[in-house]
């Protein structure tokens, strides 16, 4: 009954409410539309762990790789986001914001992915005490201050129960401010990249106690995108003992050529340098075709003072085939940076 109920609020929203965009497989995303966000705002916590109205996006992000008592490895993705979907109807029951979470799973070569919609009231995200919560899915602070985190998160055969602590916070870009296009189109993001993980999981109706890394973002802006780009490649990278941090993403155009390209390199201590569009060469070195659709799988970045860094994707199918399609999934890297971590590819 929940996922038909948000099905069908989801389509109440997106289409009865607003015409349908061009890709259909953005639409839940594609019609955020808020206040642009300013350079020189001062992101301040615990304020900034909490919503943004005025934005038409925003998400509580955090991925995981995690190694079993029994060696094996997993990844984990939980994710909450809130988008503006302004409607003319006018009801209680609606206060023009849509929350949906997605929550996914790695081991090996298989992938598992589950959502969930809401509307306000019955998702709530509080800046202090922090909890991001849809419906039994939470991340929440276990006290006052912000860390530790526990992420709580279940479906049939699969869950986490997860303790998340220890990381310096990181702003990127400008003090926080991330441009993310040649126009100008930004967001605000700050990001606990080296939290370690100690905990349990149920993969596939097995239970593992874990411990690893994960990585926190938090990003809140008008948009995701300017309207002639359709989506991007992103990564977070970590070393094996948590003292350097490497964030990269690319927007990719109508053209799939890389138009834009930023991030930021992370000492132990969270503070950052960022890198710029003159910093960054991309390139695929290698794809792979899935149900008539490319998607990456080895990069090559050039970054100033760097060697060339590898990127390699480990489950090679990390689809997350929800009502908006996506790639998500663990990366590895080499060369200039030895590291593993997560990947997002969206607009395939």
């Amino acid at each position: 009954m929940r996922i038909r109920y948000g099905l069908l609020l989801l389509v109440w929203v997106l289409f009865a409410c607003h015409p349908p965009p061009e890709r259909s497989e953005h639409s839940a995303l594609a019609i955020a539309s808020g206040t642009a966000v300013e350079k020189g705002y001062s992101i301040t916590f615990p304020e900034d762990h909490g919503i943004h109205q005025e934005q038409g996006i925003e998400w509580w992000y955090l991925t995981a790789n995690l190694t079993s008592d029994s060696g094996e490895s997993f990844g984990v993705q939980w994710t909450l986001f809130r988008t503006l979907a302004p409607s003319p109807i006018k009801s209680v029951w609606w206060d023009n914001n849509l929350y949906f979470a997605h929550f996914a799973m790695q081991h090996e070569q298989k992938h598992v992915a589950f959502e969930r919609f809401a509307r306000s009231g019955q998702a709530d995200v509080t800046s202090a005490p922090f909890e991001a919560v849809i419906d039994d899915w939470q991340l929440r602070s276990e006290k006052s201050s912000f860390l530790p985190l526990q992420l709580n998160a279940a479906e049939k055969g699969y869950g986490v129960s997860l303790l998340l602590n220890n990381s310096p916070v990181t702003l990127h870009g400008t003090n926080g401010y991330s441009q993310k296009t040649q126009s100008g189109h930004a967001s605000y993001y700050f990001s606990y990249p080296f939290l370690r993980v100690t905990g349990e999981i149920s993969f596939a109706g097995q239970d593992h106690v874990v411990t690893g890394h994960a990585w926190y973002d938090r990003e809140w802006s008008a948009s995701l995108l300017d309207k002639d780009q359709i989506g991007w490649d992103w990564f977070s990278l970590v070393d094996k003992d948590l003292q350097n941090g490497l964030m990269l993403f690319c927007i990719r155009g109508r053209e799939e050529v890389y138009e834009y390209c930023g991030g930021t390199i992370i000492a132990a201590d969270g503070s950052a340098k960022a890198l710029k569009q003159d910093d960054i060469s991309m390139s695929v070195v290698e794809s792979l075709n899935v149900d008539n659709r490319t998607y990456p799988q080895k990069w090559r970045v050039t970054i100033s003072d760097f060697s060339p860094i590898i990127i390699e994707t480990i489950t090679r199918d990390s689809r997350n085939n929800l009502s908006i399609q996506y790639w998500e999934g663990r990366i590895t890297s080499s060369g200039g940076f030895v590291g593993k971590g997560y990947g997002e590819i969206t607009g395939n």
